[in-house]
């Protein structure tokens, strides 16, 4: 039976993806001197805040995902954040392939706020893999699965999330706003003659919190 040791050795923004993208290198070596024919790889990542420091501003962007700090030794559990799925060409000793992570810039997603609230440093990520993997031996067929003890962690810079989302969203973010809520800020905007939602929201902050301007 083949023996496999994952590890994830790079990662770098897809600056030509359609969308909002990244790419992992994943390097796999097997062990006890098979040659694995392919694999039919799946890999669960996961976002495991516990095991980084966090800044007093980090803190306070992260309130609404974790809560008060004093709450966090219950609060800061594993976040999901991406199911992959890939097949992995036939290969003797080890092989590197890429795996394609698909990024998004929605605010109400809890990944999307962890990122959203690092400064700097690395987002610490634990790949789970399982699969099956298909091998030859005596000129039969042989199927396995991948254990469900397989995995690895990485830490990801924080930067390289960054350059994935500014590549198509600079220095941009996006909301999600009720439809009433939207056509409210279009009355204003017209109203005020506006040029932009950006320029909008800008003028509403510029309120006492109680002012009914967009009633």
């Amino acid at each position: 039976m083949a023996e496999l040791v994952f590890d994830c050795v790079g990662a770098q923004a897809d600056r030509y993806a359609v969308t909002p993208s990244m790419t992992l290198r994943l390097r796999i070596a097997e062990t006890a001197g098979e040659r694995v024919d392919a694999i039919a790889l799946r890999c669960q990542l996961r976002i495991e805040p516990v095991r980084r420091r966090y800044s007093a501003e980090e803190a306070a962007r992260l309130h609404d995902l974790f809560g008060d700090t004093e709450r966090w030794a219950d609060t800061l559990k594993p976040l999901q954040l991406a199911t992959l799925s890939t097949m992995v060409p036939g290969f003797t000793g080890s092989t590197t392939i890429d795996l394609s992570l698909p990024c998004t810039y929605d605010l109400e997603i809890a990944s999307t706020k962890y990122f959203q609230g690092l400064s700097d440093g690395v987002v610490p990520l634990l790949l789970l893999f399982s699969g099956t993997v298909f091998t030859t031996r005596d000129g039969q067929l042989q199927v396995h699965q991948v254990p469900w003890s397989k995995e690895t962690s990485y830490g990801l810079p924080v930067q390289i999330w960054r350059e994935t989302v500014d590549a198509h969203f600079p220095n941009s973010g996006w909301l999600r706003v009720h439809r009433d809520t939207l056509d409210a800020l279009q009355r204003y905007k017209s109203r005020h003659a506006l040029p932009s939602w950006d320029s909008t929201l800008t003028d509403l902050l510029k309120h006492d919190p109680g002012d009914d301007s967009l009633t």
